[in-house]
Order: C-alpha cells, then sequence, then structure tokens
C-alpha cells in the first residue's frame, strides 16, 4: 500500500500545539486563550486589534512535525458579532514557507465546527507540517474584531508513519529540484553537463520516447523521425491524459420520439431512471404547471420511440398517485422501478402561499399521501406495490427534492438529503440524512446523522435540491450543491462506502472553475471515464439577495476526479469552429430530468421549467443573462447530448502542424522558393483545420517567412543574426582590454545581467549570459548540424509545444528553473 492511501485510512487523533506567534491581540484576548475550550466565559478568545483587516494572524506550533486532517473551531455559547466569520488556514514546515489549504466561513451560532484540511499536494503526494496559520478576514459583525475562541485539530502524529512521509516527501522535492535543472541545462544548450549529471543522478526526467523527440526535432532536425515518433508516442498512451483534460465539447441533437401525441407532456419535477442494459429509460410523474401527473412512460433508445405504460397510475392498487420532487431507480436484477418520496399537500399549500422556495414551480398538492410514499414496480408484469414504510424501519420519512442512486451488481439504493415532508412547512424546516436500503435484505440503515461538531468525523451539512452520483467501481458517492436555508451551495464532498467516512474535496467549487451556487441543478457519472457531467439549475448572483436567475446558453461542466480534488471544465457547445443557433441547444431550465447511457456514452436530456416566478425568481437582466419572467412555462422537449473530444489522431495533427512549420522555416533560409512553396501548398496545409480560425490564420502567416527570406538576397543567414527577434540587448561596458582575445569573460554577481568586465569575442560581446550560453555549440551537438541560437530556441519552442499534449508524469517540469527566483526585496 502506497503512503498516501495508508495515511488516509490511518484513524485521527487529536494534535497538541502551542502558541508560535500572532499579531497584536486587543487587550486581554491573547492567544494563550485558545488553548482552554471555555464556551461561557467571554473573555476566553483571541480577538485581533482591528476588524476586517486581512493582515492580522495566528500561528500554532504543533508539538512534533504532523499531518493535519481537520480542524475544530469552537465557538462562545451564543451568537457573538465578534465571531470569526470568513478565514483562511496555512500550513508549512517553516513560518516563511506556508501554503493556503483552506477558505472558509463559519456560522454565527454555538455549534462547533470541523472543517476538512488538504494534506495531500497537487503531485499526489502527503505533506507533513509543524506550523498552522489561520488568518481571519472578516467578523460577523460588520465593525467588530475577528474573535477565536477554541482550536483543536486532528490528525497523524505517528513518528513512523510521518518518517515515512517526509522521507518520501524530501526525496520528491530533491528529485524536483534536479529536474528543473536539468531542464534549465538543455534549454541553454548545455548538453555535456545535462548528460553528465543525468547519468551521476539516475533521474528520470522524461519518458525515452519524448528525449527521442527532443534529439529529432531540436538536435538533429530530422523531421520525419519525428512525426514517427509522434505516432509511438500515441501508441504508447502518452496523450491520455491531455485527451481527459482538454476542454470537450456538446454536441446536442433534438429527438422528437415519434412525433404525434405519443410522447410525454410538457413537465418539470418528473423522475427518470434508465435501463443501460435493455436500452431504456423511464419517466414518471411531474407538475405540467396545474397539476401534478401520475403517467409512467418508457423511451425505446434503439427505436427511437415513447411508449405509454400507463396513463394514471391511481387507478391501479398499491400504486403511487400524482406526484412531483420524487426520485426514481432501475433494479437490472429484478428488472424492477424504485420510486420513493414526493411533496406532500400541506407543503405545497404553504409554499403556494409563501412562494419562498425555487422549486415550489413544480409542485402541486397530490390527492393522498401514504407514509414515506416508496413504491416498486414490476416491468415484466406491469404492476406495482406499495412497500413497508421506511420511517418506521431505520428509513427516512416522507421526503422531497432528495437524491437516489443504486448499486446494480450490490443491489443497493443511496438515499441523500431532501426535505422532510411533515407538514410543518418553511417555518420549521427539516433537513433528512444519508440512507442505504438493502433490495436483498430489504433493509434500511442510516449512514450519516445530522448531528456537527463531531471532531473526528466530516459529516456532509443537511442540503436539498443537491446533486448525487454513486461510482460502484470505487464504492464513492459524490454529493454537492443544493440549498440549505436561504443559502445556494457550491461545496462538494465523497463519501467512501467501505469506509463508511466523508471527506470535503471543495468548500467552493464555483473558484475550482464549476458552477455557480445552484438548486435542482442536475448531475449524471461515467465511472469508466471517471467523470461528472452537470447541468446548471437556479443559481443566485451575490448580490442580488434571494433573488434567482438562469444563466444563459444551457451552462453544463465535465468534473474529473480521477486524480484527486479533481478538476472542473466548463462545456463547450457545437463542434469546433461552428456558429450554434439558438434552436440547436436546449435552452436555460430547471426541474429538468437527466440520464446517462454507459453504452452509448449519451447523456439524455428532458423537460424541466423555464422560469420563476416570486420573491426568488423575479430576476434580472445583467450583461448576457436571460432574463426570467414572472410566467413560467413547463418543457417536454427531449435531447441526446454526446460530448466531442480531441482524439489521439488529432492531437498528433496538430503536433505535426508545428513539426511542418518550422521544418517550411527554415526551407525558406535553405531551399529554392518553389520547393518551400510546393511545401507549403501540399505538406503543411494537409495538416491544417482550416476550420479552426486560429490554425488557419498560422497557416497564412507562414507565407511571409517565404516572402522574407527570398526578397533580400543581400541578408545574413538566419544562424548569423546577432540577435532574437525583437529583444533589446542590453549595453556593451567598455574596459580596458587585459585579457587575451579569445579569454573567458569572467562576471561578478551584479554584472551577470550582460555587462562584461574584460574582452570578448566579437560573437559575445554585449551578450548576457543566456545568449552566450545559445550561440556556443555543444560537444554533444550533431557536427552535421551547425544551429545557430535563434533556429535552437526555435526547435526547442516547437518541442515545448508538444510537451503540452504529453502526460506530465512522462515529460520535463511545466514551470522553469527562472520562476523560483522573484524579486529579491528587503522588507520595508
Amino acid at each position: 500500500m502506497d503512503i498516501v492511501s495508508h495515511c488516509s485510512e490511518l484513524k485521527s487523533v487529536p494534535l497538541v500545539y502551542s502558541i508560535d506567534s500572532s499579531t497584536p491581540p486587543s487587550g486581554r484576548y491573547v492567544a494563550e486563550n485558545i488553548l482552554v475550550d471555555s464556551p461561557t466565559d467571554q473573555s476566553s478568545r483571541w480577538s485581533t486589534s482591528v476588524h476586517n483587516d486581512s493582515n492580522q494572524w495566528i500561528t500554532l506550533r504543533l508539538n512534533s512535525l504532523s499531518i493535519v486532517k481537520s480542524i475544530t473551531f469552537g465557538k462562545f455559547h451564543k451568537s457573538h458579532p465578534c465571531n470569526m466569520k470568513d478565514f483562511k488556514v496555512y500550513l508549512g514546515l517553516a513560518r516563511e514557507q506556508m501554503v493556503e489549504v483552506l477558505h472558509g466561513s463559519l456560522k454565527n451560532d454555538n455549534i462547533p465546527e470541523t472543517f476538512s484540511l488538504k494534506y495531500v499536494d497537487d503531485s499526489g503526494l502527503c505533506f507533513p507540517t509543524l506550523y498552522v496559520k489561520i488568518v481571519p478576514l472578516s467578523a460577523h459583525g460588520a465593525s467588530f474584531n475577528s474573535s477565536i475562541w477554541y482550536i483543536s485539530m486532528t490528525g497523524i502524529a505517528d513518528e513512523a508513519v510521518i518518517q515515512r512521509v517526509k522521507q518520501v516527501y524530501d526525496q520528491y522535492q530533491e528529485t524536483q529540484a534536479l529536474r528543473h535543472l536539468l531542464k534549465h541545462l538543455r534549454q541553454r544548450r548545455l548538453l555535456t553537463p545535462y548528460q553528465s549529471i543525468l547519468e551521476r543522478a539516475g533521474v528520470e526526467v522524461e519518458h525515452p520516447l519524448v528525449s527521442k523527440l527532443h534529439s529529432s526535432t531540436v538536435l538533429h532536425g530530422d523531421w520525419t523521425n519525428a512525426e514517427r515518433v509522434l505516432h509511438e508516442l500515441s501508441d504508447t498512451g502518452l496523450f491520455e491524459s491531455h485527451l481527459q483534460s482538454h476542454q470537450s465539447r456538446a454536441i446536442w441533437k433534438r429527438i422528437h420520439g415519434g412525433g404525434g401525441d405519443n410522447v410525454p407532456s410538457p413537465r418539470g419535477g418528473h423522475a427518470m431512471c434508465i435501463d443501460h442494459r435493455n436500452s431504456l429509460i423511464y419517466l414518471f410523474g411531474g407538475f405540467d404547471g396545474r397539476q401534478c401527473l401520475d403517467d409512467l412512460w418508457v423511451y425505446d433508445i434503439c427505436k427511437r420511440t415513447w411508449r405509454s405504460l400507463d396513463e394514471s397510475t391511481s387507478s391501479q392498487l398499491e400504486a403511487p398517485g400524482p406526484r412531483s420532487c420524487h426520485k426514481m431507480v432501475h433494479d437490472p436484477t429484478s428488472n424492477s422501478l424504485y420510486v420513493l418520496g414526493k411533496l406532500p399537500e400541506s407543503d405545497e399549500l404553504k409554499t403556494r402561499q409563501n412562494g419562498n422556495t425555487p422549486a415550489s414551480r413544480d409542485r402541486i398538492a397530490p390527492s393522498r399521501t401514504s407514509a414515506s410514499e416508496f413504491y416498486r414496480y414490476d416491468v415484466e408484469g406491469r404492476t406495482w406495490e406499495q412497500l413497508t414504510d421506511p420511517a418506521g424501519v431505520g428509513g427516512p420519512s416522507l421526503l422531497f427534492d432528495h437524491q437516489m442512486a443504486i448499486d446494480g451488481d450490490r443491489r443497493i439504493i443511496y438515499v441523500s438529503g431532501g426535505r422532510v415532508g411533515d407538514g410543518e412547512g418553511w417555518s420549521n424546516t427539516k433537513y433528512s440524512g444519508m440512507y442505504s436500503y438493502s433490495l436483498q435484505h430489504k433493509k434500511w440503515l442510516l449512514l450519516q446523522h445530522l448531528e456537527t461538531g463531531v471532531h473526528s468525523t466530516v459529516v456532509i451539512p443537511p442540503r436539498f435540491g443537491h446533486s448525487m452520483v454513486l461510482d460502484p467501481t470505487t464504492q464513492t458517492l459524490f454529493l454537492f450543491a443544493g440549498q440549505h436555508g436561504d443559502n445556494f451551495l457550491s461545496d462538494l464532498y465523497s463519501y467512501d462506502i467501505n469506509t463508511s467516512t466523508a471527506k470535503e474535496l471543495s468548500s467552493n467549487i464555483t473558484a475550482c472553475g464549476g458552477p455557480e451556487p445552484s438548486f435542482s441543478q442536475r448531475a449524471v457519472i461515467n465511472p469508466k471515464a471517471q467523470e461528472i457531467y452537470v447541468f446548471n439549475g437556479l443559481t443566485r448572483a451575490p448580490t442580488s439577495g434571494s433573488l434567482t436567475f438562469l444563466p444563459p446558453n444551457s451552462p453544463c461542466w465535465v468534473y474529473r476526479y480521477r486524480d484527486r480534488p479533481g478538476k472542473w471544465l466548463r462545456v463547450l457547445h457545437g463542434p469546433t469552429g461552428s456558429p450554434i443557433n439558438d434552436d440547436e441547444i436546449p435552452v436555460s431550465r430547471f426541474a429538468q430530468e437527466v440520464v446517462y447511457d454507459p453504452t452509448t456514452s449519451s447523456i439524455y436530456f428532458h423537460g424541466g421549467n423555464t422560469g420563476t416566478s416570486g420573491p426568488l425568481g423575479k430576476a434580472f437582466e445583467k450583461d448576457n443573462e436571460k432574463e426570467v419572467t414572472g410566467s413560467e412555462e413547463r418543457l417536454g422537449d427531449f435531447w441526446e447530448m454526446k460530448l466531442q473530444r480531441s482524439s489521439s489522431s488529432d492531437v498528433i495533427r496538430r503536433a505535426t502542424f508545428l513539426i511542418r512549420q518550422q521544418r517550411f522555416k527554415e526551407m525558406c533560409e535553405e531551399s529554392p522558393a518553389v520547393r518551400a512553396l510546393a511545401f507549403l501548398q501540399n505538406e503543411v496545409s494537409s495538416v491544417v483545420n482550416h476550420h479552426d480560425p486560429e490554425e488557419a490564420e498560422s497557416f497564412r502567416t507562414l507565407l511571409t517567412h517565404l516572402l522574407s527570406s527570398h526578397s533580400m538576397p543581400g541578408s545574413p543567414p538566419l544562424h548569423e543574426v546577432p540577435e532574437r527577434s525583437g529583444e533589446t540587448l542590453p549595453p556593451r561596458k567598455r574596459t580596458r582590454p587585459n585579457t587575451p582575445e579569445q579569454s573567458p569573460v569572467r562576471l561578478s554577481r551584479t554584472e551577470a545581467g550582460g555587462a562584461t568586465t574584460g574582452t570578448s569575442s566579437s560573437r559575445s560581446a554585449g551578450k548576457n549570459v543566456a545568449e552566450r550560453m545559445l550561440e556556443t555549440k555543444d560537444p554533444l551537438e550533431p557536427a552535421t548540424d551547425a544551429s545557430s541560437e535563434q533556429r535552437f530556441q526555435q526547435r526547442n519552442e516547437v518541442f515545448e509545444k508538444i510537451l503540452h499534449f504529453i502526460d506530465q508524469d512522462e515529460k520535463q517540469p511545466t514551470s522553469n528553473l527562472l520562476d523560483l527566483f522573484g524579486i529579491n526585496l528587503s522588507p520595508c
């Protein structure tokens, strides 16, 4: 087992710490007060000396090197205007080298709050910590200083484990330092010391095929072999990470389902699920703007037709009545549908009177309510069965706006969140927890309580109108967004079913490139690609208060979770380079239903609500945002969406274009114009996507190289041009010559930027260090290729552009050695 997996499975223990330092406190509220948890003591806190100042901080020192997994903030026994609201947490081995691991916010109440902290970096390594720094950003009271009452932390302090973690991390840092140095040496044409260090240290900078590409492209200019290496890179799978991380495009296709009236009527708040083995999609219920529905439909993906299974389930014994805000899954083993929940009559009436929930537009009171409303539909027999009330056997009470997922192989249903429909309405909102239901044993199990403040366990905050999907391969549930109270959420959690543990992957997915905080968004999962596809719902602008709106152009995202904490990417609409008409993509909406077909990698998208009304829905127009009017429309359109991605062949084509551009530029300098022009028209043009504006423009500009190279016969060859294009050389410092003409140039620290202390050759005079290294051919370079400084850099630029397509672990570091050196300026 690797060290990261080992650390994730180790149980956290309380970590002991002391106060290291802090900014000046306010009066008697010194930093040492946070060591004691005294919630009733008004003075037991550390308080900043000024309010709303990000330059205030407190630094804690752990008693020993540790891995910090969570931090808990204790509170005063009642709300207080000085309670810290927004804050940041930093970790590090030294005070001067700390990284931000959390940007969070505390509630103004008396309940302690626990936050998960990042302890695995972007390279996938655990990092040990000695110092913890908390930076208060604001207090709940606008003009009050921020106060911290108590802090406790949990993590790993086992000496043997920490020693191993430190050893692995130190080795990684040493390797990275060498890899950056080696990259810098090769960039500067110092191939001999590069090769010497490589052999002595035994460090692998890159995959052997990448080294082969560098040799063919930069050193030899062997273009035919360079193009051959591109195919070898593809066959070895070195383009896979790029293909997965590249921004996808959504290709939409409207499905009419046979036409006529034999299709589901417009609706929102309905339920939909898929039987992917038989290529069937089931749809049940919803709200059409006037009443709840109880019709059951099936769509045959192969025949591309809808068929009504039941026009009104209410006519059957033990069948569910009209409903909305319910959920439905398909069990492949028994070929059955399971339906859970609905909006109860009492909540609907109060919702319609108050208008204070965005989901209220797709709810109406059904004529009957039966306990928790749990049903099974036998597809073969076309009969319904009302199942035992879950609330009486350890399951959830009647709930709505929840989420449900099924593990078809293990025959387990998972239910999370939602509002409890107990008839008390919005004045006393109750939330449901997380449950599992075994279809084989017919047994409910509570997976997570709604209690907070448990130091050793991360609890997923309660919510409704959220998203939840299941990866059955890794046995992981992903849960995000939704609404709690009046707040739209933008967090993301994972729940490990095997270990019964939750983990916060992000406190703000919007800041990570994901969707805005939203309600009633929809999500489906592709476990094979380890991707989640998210379709936006209602969102709320930061300054709009309770006003909600629908973002324009039906935005959707891909969340790739192969490497945690994962990566968010916005999905573009339509093929590359093609304009999109409004009728070629679905209009923005919420309360729609979405399913994913793993057989065809297609997403099916049906219905929804185009607008909101009332206090939450009187939306506004801002920039290109669609204005949502008080008039609502339920939709009955049905769409199929496929994601268009870059293929390996496309990556090879684009890389070949880069190689042939450089080959053409060199032909312009060395070959007859007719030969260069023929190469441009035939070989270069054949690998250009002329529908891509950027590629087409790059192709057109190549002709200028041909014209400039052959219109000025008196101009020197490229390898004799002393300066790089567009670069101003530093002034030459004139001194009395005191060394022979061929002697090396010595530089002091202050003169390393380009000033010389002695006479150098005419080629080196006035040059800076980098230029002198680049203009000198290395002994390891082939004798037949005397590349100039500029040509060496051009070829290296082509090589590094191709590296963008290659997996990060198989190439030189992306960052440069020079990036590590900033401005050396002492503090005032």
